[in-house]
């Protein structure tokens, strides 16, 4: 049980300014790491539990690598207050000597954290201004007579570790994140006397040229390269889905600067305005990218422009990464790092729309890798000691984990189902001179963004085609020519042999980039998708009309992952969930074989049902088949159409009810995993696409559904009956609020759960993603991954996380 008695025993609070504070019966996740010179150096590390602050001293403080095994004492519980103190303890009370908050921030449990706590197993994610990742506490097994108890803390193998011979981050990074003051400033007496609580905001003095602040800075550009740099020297940041805008303080005046140096100050509304006028500067130039970011976490550039379209301004956050001018003081000529430093003092940790832009100094490929397995759009990589150079140079390269550039309209052709709407844009880049064609984008329009685009594209109508060379018949059908005045970003997966594009997203209309300027980008290698040969019928019809996903954007993502998905849908009973005009109009589920069925959408007898066949699919063909006759959800039975009678997978379903959070999801995944292994079979996982998880066990077809049946109840039922308080195993909505519904009924002859990859039904089109129980953590929720950044995770993955299922198929025990 948390209590405060022994800390408030050690100390007498006449003489010592630490905090004497009490148990706070408020929930939080904060954690803090005080590095405290006392008779010996050392760092404690304090995690918020229970009201108090769980402590353990680290020794020689942590460690980045994963091979390094730090002692951690468990020492008293603290008060919350005590995360915020910094100081001196006097001589003579308990733990004499200073003290600084070295890192601060918040922390996750992956699992339970009592019972982690309980067993000696603490397995946590930090999210700090230092340490991030996860970790792990571990009980050490106590000596005979032994009184302190003893744990070991290690770094967990992510990309936020290091290996051995990279810098140490102790030394790396010595100061306070308060103060920026070091440990031994307070204990030569360099400091005033320590306080619990904020402290007041310092910002560093440049020293740079003194210069009068310009009135613009042409920004600095990245190279795009098709691998992140090696080596040391390099600071690799996320790359942002957003404007890139350059802002000036000049006393009160605040003015927000495109690229190109057009004021788009009013575009933003106030909050943005408002947070960098409260600045503590005279005068600054600071670089940064104004984005959206989605629920996923991810910044989203057509979430940006739909803001904007909407009047919308309560979603902007300005993600700051450069400071090139501050109070007379031209910080360009400095390197990087300094000027960094001087940005992250600046912007402090004030919440708000102001962010700073974090950095890795990692190994780039393994950044870029994690960046591509969170479905984000790639990293730029930075030399650290370079000075600011505006223009396109070699100081900067991004790397991109997907094909993404801007291009050209010379071209439209109207939606074949709405008026006043385009049903795709005809795209081009400068080469030369001359406007080169390079095929058609025909998905990833919202509604209001199709008749917002068409709107613009007919007032620049023109009767000849813009392009250098004629188009084909093929190419020039239906399409109405235009002045190539307008700049489209687009994602797509590949360059086909004759430069065309494959499988092409619309993302957003970039107003800041000039067509002049727009060329071909040819760095980034990508996969090619498995080419498609059914036709669709109106392949501009919106399926999920928020997210702009078209039948044709839909038959492309089945494309892009048909290898992976074809497994778990190939050669079984299905269950569509079909939606004709798509997610906002009417839907129903089809199991049935039906008239006018598409030819490649295979009928399969149940021997024990005499009315209509069932449907299966054999081939890609088969899948697009689907997508033409609008099945946007896919549910396969557990048993193949080869073997009806036994079941090859087991599969649970974790839905929470209302009030659950997600670690007491992936808890409750965890906990299942647990009782399927101590019952010998193997455990994967996957998103839902809805709220919950889907822990899924393959099975030598053997045992009859019955015994599957059986087994899978016997699982739900332990765990409800073991923790009454956190599961259910009844499908009663009123006994599921507060707790999770453990269910077993997909595991009966019929029953179906929605297929590993196959999209859902329901705004945002988030798809059901195979994880690896390593990824399981507050930065991927149910609906991270979606029909439009599925793919570039699978493009990234060097390893399925469900390859190995088929192999780790047992028969189910009686």
């Amino acid at each position: 049980m948390a209590t405060l008695e022994t800390y408030r025993k050690k100390r007498d609070f006449s003489t010592t300014s630490e905090p004497k504070g009490r148990k706070s019966r408020k929930k939080g996740n904060s954690f803090v790491i005080q590095k405290h010179a006392a008779t010996r150096l050392h760092y404690d590390l304090r995690l918020e539990m229970d009201g108090v602050l769980k402590s353990w001293a680290v020794t020689r403080g942590p460690s980045l690598d994963p091979g390094d095994k730090r002692l951690a004492v468990h020492v008293e519980d603290h008060p919350l207050s005590y995360g915020g103190f910094e100081g001196l303890i006097p001589k003579g009370q308990y733990g004499a000597g200073a003290v600084i908050v070295w890192d601060r921030g918040t922390w996750g449990p992956v699992a339970d954290p009592g019972r982690g706590y309980a067993k000696g197993h603490l397995e946590f994610e930090l999210s700090g201004e230092k340490l991030s990742g996860r970790w792990h506490l571990v009980r050490m097994r106590g000596k005979p007579g032994e009184k302190r108890e003893n744990w070991l803390l290690i770094k967990g193998d992510d990309a936020f570790a290091r290996s051995k011979g990279d810098p140490d981050i102790l030394e790396e990074r010595p100061e306070s994140v308060i103060s920026g003051q070091g440990v031994e400033d307070l204990a030569q007496g360099k400091a005033g006397k320590g306080k619990a609580g904020k402290a007041r905001k310092t910002v560093t003095k440049p020293r740079g040229k003194k210069t009068a602040l310009p009135d613009f800075v042409a920004p600095a550009l990245a190279s795009l390269r098709a691998a992140p740099p090696a080596g040391k020297g390099w600071l690799h940041e996320v790359k942002f889905d957003g404007y890139r805008l350059q802002a000036r303080l000049e006393g009160g005046d605040v003015r927000l600067l495109t690229r190109s140096g057009q004021d788009w100050t009013d575009r933003f509304g106030a909050a943005v305005v408002d947070a960098l006028r409260e600045l503590p500067v005279e005068t600054a130039l600071l670089d940064g990218e104004l984005v959206v970011e989605q629920g996923n976490g991810a910044s989203d550039f057509s979430a940006l422009q739909a803001d904007l379209s909407a009047g919308r301004d309560d979603r902007f956050t300005f993600y700051l990464f450069d400071l090139l001018h501050q109070d007379g003081y031209d910080l360009r000529p400095l390197p990087l790092t300094r000027r960094k430093a001087m940005l992250e003092k600046l912007l402090g940790s004030t919440p708000g729309p102001l962010r700073y832009s974090g950095h890795f100094e990692e190994s780039g490929a393994l950044v870029l890798r994690h960046a591509c397995r969170l479905a984000l759009e790639g990293i730029v990589s930075k030399r650290a000691d370079a000075p600011y150079r505006s223009g396109r140079g070699t100081s900067w390269l991004k790397s991109k984990c997907s094909a993404r550039q801007e291009f050209v309209l010379g071209g439209y052709v109207p939606s074949t189902v709405s008026d006043k709407a385009i049903g795709s844009l005809v795209l081009g880049v400068y080469r030369d001179g001359a406007l080169e064609h390079v095929g058609r984008v025909g998905t990833g329009f919202s509604a209001d963004v199709a008749r917002d685009v068409f709107a613009r594209l007919e007032k620049l109508r023109r009767k000849d085609s813009p392009f250098a060379q004629p188009l084909t018949a093929t190419q020039a059908r239906k399409v109405r020519y235009v002045h190539p005045e307008l700049v489209a970003e687009v994602e797509f997966r590949a360059w086909t042999a004759d430069g065309n594009l494959r499988h092409a997203s619309f993302r957003g209309l970039r107003e800041d980039k000039p067509a002049a300027e727009i060329a071909r980008e040819t760095a980034t290698a990508t996969p090619r998708p498995q080419r498609r040969r059914v036709t669709l019928s109106h392949p501009d019809r919106l399926y999920w009309p928020d997210e702009g996903i078209t039948k044709e954007g839909l038959a492309d993502y089945h494309a892009a992952v048909w290898p992976r998905i074809a497994p778990y849908i190939v050669g079984r009973p299905l269950a569509l969930l079909r939606c004709p005009t798509g997610i906002t109009g009417p839907t129903f589920f089809q199991k049935h074989a039906w008239k006018g069925m598409n030819r490649h959408i295979v009928p399969v007898r149940d021997p024990r049902d005499k009315g209509a066949p069932l449907i299966a699919i054999e081939d890609l063909d088969g899948l697009i088949g689907l997508v033409q006759s609008a099945a946007l959800e896919i549910h396969p039975w557990g048993a193949t159409a080869a073997d009806w009678e036994h079941p090859d997978m087991i599969t649970m379903d974790l839905d929470p009810g209302e009030g659950v959070d997600w670690a007491a999801v992936i808890a409750a995944a965890q906990e299942v995993r647990r009782r399927l292994e101590d019952a010998g079979l193997a455990a994967f996982v996957k998103t839902s696409g809805g709220k919950g998880l889907h822990v899924v066990a393959p099975l030598k077809p053997r045992a009859g559904w019955a015994a599957v049946r059986r087994f899978a109840r016997a699982v739900a039922d332990g765990m409800a009956a073991d923790s009454p308080d956190r599961y259910v195993s009844t499908i009663a909505k009123a006994k599921r609020r507060g707790r999770i519904l453990i269910d077993w009924l997909r595991n009966q002859r019929g029953a179906t759960a929605v297929a590993a990859y196959s999209p859902r039904a329901r705004p945002g089109a988030a798809v059901s993603m195979p994880l690896g129980w390593e990824e399981l953590g507050p930065e991927i929720g149910p609906t991270h991954f979606t029909v439009a950044n599925a793919p570039d995770r699978l493009a990234a993955q060097k390893r399925d996380p469900w390859q190995d299922f088929r192999s780790a198929e047992v028969p189910l025990r009686a």
